[in-house]
């Protein structure tokens, strides 16, 4: 308790420190060659850092704009929180499409003026809209996109005389075989269906569901400008927790951790052979490539669910102006640079484990010419043919938040009820509708 607490603190000052540099408190003097201090969601160390520090030379090469790019992953959010509270926001922040909300709710992020921004015509109309809050403003700049497939150990399936799944009953199918008839030929009871990163930190369970909720036919909300009612409990959304509960505790298909696993613990299950089917991102394939091998796995859209549709999770990541800037038209500058078609191929990093741009928002890119593998055509695809973001509400956070613990306590405990969970989890929608504003 004592730890919500004092992260309670940090919020509240967080907010604070936000209204004071963006709601007309002190500002500090602007300086044109200020030092741009760019905070990003990454490992420190790894390839897609890398990448980062590449993009913000090549940004100080062009412009003069000096800049430095600070990487942070665990507790990403809790440190930012932290620096607002000290009044040490960064210039620039790039984080998840969908941690706008929090961030405008807070004041730490300023609004983009998009018709001043040069290049703004280029970026793709579904990206703007990952930027835009519910108010209808935009507070962030688009930078990357992707959608989501399955990942699935070819040589297994192959070995067990099994198709590509075509529905989800053959996947499930699929699932049940490579954890019951050994595909590794280790003669030995250790290999799995699924790999879910089931963690609540930061979400991840609600996450990774809402592929299978959307494909079910589901929902999270339901509503239209900007006001809405709660869909998690309807028979559709009920269907598709179910679904999710069978893999854990009818089947016992998923590999076992998972409900504490986040996407770093995740991985290395699908690469290291422990589960042989996993929902993930592009920027997986030149991991899996290297540590796996490239000719023993596939990659292949979700099949369609209940609902009669696939439609993948929508998301990326966003160039956020951060409020109270010693240098705002330095930041501005970088945002034009990270999405143009310079900034933007940079990102991309060929076929590289060091992508941070994974599916480019500009529209003038020429993907194929940057990257050879044609499996990025398929996340093309999918996030073409109808990936959905999450419901534009004033902050998703808390949704996604009371969504995660939700399913992590069905698939953790399999005596519980799924609709008598569902129904509770709608009340706390409703609440929290209330509380933003946002209820229909």
């Amino acid at each position: 308790m004592a730890g919500r607490r004092v992260l309670a603190v940090a919020v509240t000052a967080a907010v604070a420190a936000g209204c004071l540099v963006a709601c007309g408190g002190d500002k500090p003097a602007t300086d044109a060659k200020a030092e741009l201090q760019i905070w990003v969601r990454k490992p420190p160390g790894s390839n897609t850092e890398k990448t980062d520090q590449q993009l913000a030379a090549a940004f100080t090469a062009k412009t003069g704009v000096p800049a430095k790019v600070t990487a942070l992953f665990d507790d990403f959010e809790t440190k930012l929180q932290q620096a607002a509270a000290q009044k040490k926001l960064p210039d620039i922040v790039i984080n998840d499409t969908d941690r706008l909300g929090g961030l405008v709710k807070q004041g730490l992020v300023r609004e983009v003026d998009r018709a001043t921004l040069a290049g703004q015509a280029d970026l793709t109309p579904s990206s703007w809209q990952a930027a835009t809050g519910a108010d209808g403003k935009i507070y962030g700049v688009p930078f990357s996109a992707q959608s989501f497939a399955l990942f699935v150990r070819k040589d297994w399936r192959e070995k067990l005389g099994l198709q590509t799944p075509k529905t989800w009953a053959d996947m499930d199918a699929l699932a049940k075989a490579f954890t019951a008839g050994d595909p590794d030929g280790n003669g030995k009871p250790d290999t799995y269906g699924y790999v879910i990163p089931a963690s609540t930190k930061r979400g991840y369970t609600s996450w990774y569901f809402a592929s299978l909720l959307w494909s079910a036919g589901g929902d999270f909300l339901t509503g239209a400008d900007g006001k809405f009612t709660p869909a998690i409990n309807n028979p559709q959304s009920l269907a598709a927790v179910q679904e999710l509960t069978k893999q854990f505790c009818t089947d016992k298909s998923v590999v076992p951790g998972s409900v504490t696993a986040e996407t770093t613990q995740a991985h290395p299950l699908f690469e290291t052979g422990k589960g042989g089917i996993y929902l993930t991102g592009p920027y997986n394939m030149a991991r899996f490539d290297k540590n796996l091998g490239k000719d023993k796995y596939e990659v292949v859209a979700l099949p369609p669910g209940p609902g009669g549709k696939s439609v993948s999770l929508a998301e990326g990541e966003n160039v956020y102006l951060m409020a109270g800037s010693a240098n705002p038209d330095g930041q501005t500058r970088f945002a034009e640079y990270a999405t143009s078609v310079d900034g933007q191929t940079l990102g991309m990093a060929g076929d590289t484990d060091g992508n941070v741009v994974r599916l480019p928002v500009n529209s003038k890119v020429d993907t194929a010419a940057v990257r050879k593998d044609t499996r990025w055509q398929l996340f093309a695809g999918i996030y073409q043919d109808g990936a959905r973001y999450v419901p534009v509400v004033p902050d998703w956070t808390p949704f996604r938040q009371s969504a995660a613990d939700t399913l992590n306590g069905l698939v953790a405990d399999c005596a519980a009820d799924p609709k008598t969970a569902l129904d509770k989890l709608a009340q706390t929608f409703t609440d929290e509708l209330t509380k933003q504003g946002a209820k229909a």
